[in-house]
């Protein structure tokens, strides 16, 4: 009757289990979904700007000008925003926020974080070889 007993217990844990993976897969795809559907509006959105920015310097510029303006001004804020997502510090802070172990920075086996300049090695010291008293320097003033 034992055996029966912790069968039936096993059972219980592994169809809770199951319910909470389902239940927790379940919420990770309509989190998913409402992400890409996030993203698709910003594209669009940024699509509408640099329409709008090619319209409103064409009323300046000459069409082509004003689309190769919309263009530079666009590259140069990928350019910028790059830049802020490839500092240290800069990451995503969700994961602190919901009590997440912060990881910690990778390091090589050298000891130096990656992206530092290399500095070359110091010179070896001579090593120190003791004086004989014939050779210490002569005090007598």
């Amino acid at each position: 009757m034992d055996t029966n007993l912790s069968q039936q217990v096993a059972q219980v844990v592994r169809d809770t289990l199951k319910d909470e993976l389902r239940e927790q897969t379940r919420k990770q795809r309509r989190t998913a979904r409402l992400y890409t559907g996030a993203g698709a509006a910003a594209l669009y959105a940024g699509a509408a700007a640099a329409a709008f920015l090619v319209l409103v310097l064409d009323l300046a510029l000459p069409a082509w000008a004003a689309a190769l303006v919309a263009g530079i001004l666009l590259f140069g804020l990928a350019v910028v925003l790059k830049q802020q997502a490839a500092r240290p510090g800069s990451g995503d802070t969700r994961a602190a926020e919901l009590g997440a172990p912060a990881v910690p920075p990778v390091t090589p086996p050298g000891g130096i974080p990656f992206g530092t300049p290399p500095v070359p090695p110091a010179p070896p010291a001579a090593p120190a070889v003791p004086r004989r008293e014939s050779e210490a320097p002569d005090r007598r003033g």
